[in-house]
């Protein structure tokens, strides 16, 4: 009963993974000058969620959670400049866009959800 709902499941996850995504893009922004540095970035939720949860159940607290853990960075292909460093600062922005946009649908989808359960127990939204 105190179990939480699939779809908040679901949104907590992406908001996690979005943060996990937000942060590798932060972290390649900030190398965008050092030599070498390699840009890495984790593969799309939806490639991530349909590798890891089909027809897998959680039955108890710890039992399957690597489904909403990230996956381990990998780097980006591009083209590396003079000094072999491979972050461009313009598709860092597009990527962090996205990103937010996938953040902002979880918390949408979970305030959703708050509020359709406080409908039914009857409290105010």
């Amino acid at each position: 009963m105190n179990e939480p709902l699939e779809v908040t499941r679901l949104a907590r996850a992406l908001a996690a993974h979005s943060g996990a995504r937000l942060a590798l893009i932060a972290e390649n922004v900030a190398n965008a000058d050092t030599p070498g540095y390699r840009a890495r970035d984790l593969p799309d939720f939806s490639d991530v969620f349909e590798q890891s949860a089909p027809s897998l159940r959680q039955t108890r607290p710890g039992h399957l959670s690597a489904i909403t853990d990230s996956p381990a960075p990998v780097e980006i292909d591009g083209i590396a400049s003079l000094d072999g460093n491979t972050v461009s600062l313009e598709t860092e922005l597009v990527r962090a866009a996205e990103v937010r946009q996938d953040h902002a649908m979880a918390l949408a989808i979970y305030r959703s959800t708050s509020d359709i359960v406080r409908l039914a127990l009857g409290r105010r939204v």
